[in-house]
């Protein structure tokens, strides 16, 4: 039986930095004639880190739903993807380059770092209170720490742009990169995103205990949203386990369309099966049972909870799950 803290193929354990780290630097290296990639090693170190509030800059993590076994399945699934687009290039396919490659597990592993609170922040009491902003935050960041990695101003621009494949606020076909290789690889950051989130063998449980707390925090959820725009609202965290197959459907065709059908190179990867498309596919079915009945009986799974144990992510006095 596949474990609560474990990937799609139940091999890697997906709240451990190190462990992550180890998987994709043995994939980098077995794509680059086994070059080093100090820059990744430290990455995943230095993630490690700011998730855990061990940086005099950052608080801890404070996000149950985007928390640091978040970004890392998304990161591992970033690094199959693009394994599997190398593996199965056609003619005229142009070949990930192992810069490339840094940007995207960069781009992967540091895409929610915009939830982290800076200490000194006196306007903000949750990270979850970033989540309209959090991309274009993690972007800042992303531009300002691959130039700390010494890899030029060239590739921290591109990597603080790839990370918007990850967002809503901006529509993939209007994120401005001219190389067709570099848009192939945003797709498939934001397919991974999905792909990483909805596949967890608890994604109900965080979205009912993790995720609707975070959107309550953003005004997204239990308030009206006082931006000009149609956001889904959510009334409960049973309320949006419910809705949870409709918005499945709004993936799908995000996948297929905007994203171009990246999630495409998993299969490859693995040989034959998407364990990712199985796995999303498992919840959904689920999603559409507990849909008929009372989620609070039929959501039993325990997600692993990543943060520091002084942490306490979401104000009692406010939300009521």
């Amino acid at each position: 039986m596949r474990r609560n803290d474990h990937d799609v193929t139940d091999s890697v354990q997906t709240t451990d930095p190190a462990a992550v780290g180890a998987e994709v630097v043995r994939l980098s290296r077995s794509l680059f004639n086994g070059a080093r990639v100090p820059e990744l090693e430290r990455a995943f170190s230095d993630a490690a880190a700011l998730y855990a509030g061990a940086h005099p800059e950052y608080c801890a993590c404070d996000t149950g739903y985007h928390d640091i076994q978040h970004v890392l399945d998304v990161t591992l699934a970033m690094a199959r993807l693009m394994e599997g687009y190398q593996r199965s290039r056609r003619n005229g396919d142009e070949p990930v380059t192992r810069e490339v490659f840094i940007a995207g597990i960069l781009a992967a592993l540091f895409h929610d770092f915009g939830y982290l609170r800076r200490r000194n922040d006196r306007r903000h009491r949750y990270g979850a209170e970033y989540t309209l902003t959090h991309v274009s935050r993690s972007a800042a960041f992303l531009r300002r720490y691959v130039r700390s990695l010494g890899l030029g101003d060239a590739l921290a621009h591109v990597t603080g742009t790839l990370v918007h494949y990850t967002g809503y606020e901006r529509p993939p076909e209007m994120i401005r990169l001219s190389d067709t290789l570099l848009r192939r690889v945003g797709q498939m950051l934001g397919s991974a995103d999905i792909l990483a989130q909805m596949a967890d063998r608890c994604y109900l449980e965080k979205c009912r205990d993790r995720l609707y707390p975070e959107f309550a925090l953003a005004r997204l959820a239990g308030h009206r949203l006082a931006v000009s725009r149609t956001l889904p609202s959510f009334a409960s965290g049973e309320d949006l386990v419910q809705k949870t197959p409709g918005f499945y459907q709004g993936a799908l065709m995000r996948l297929d369309l905007q994203l171009a059908r990246a999630y495409e190179y998993a299969a490859r990867y693995f040989g034959g099966a998407n364990l990712y498309l199985d796995e999303m596919k498992k919840n959904i079915r689920y999603a559409e049972v507990v849909a008929q009945g009372p989620a609070s009986g039929m959501l039993r799974r325990q997600p692993p909870r990543t943060l520091p144990a002084d942490v306490e992510p979401y104000p009692r006095d406010l939300i009521s799950l």
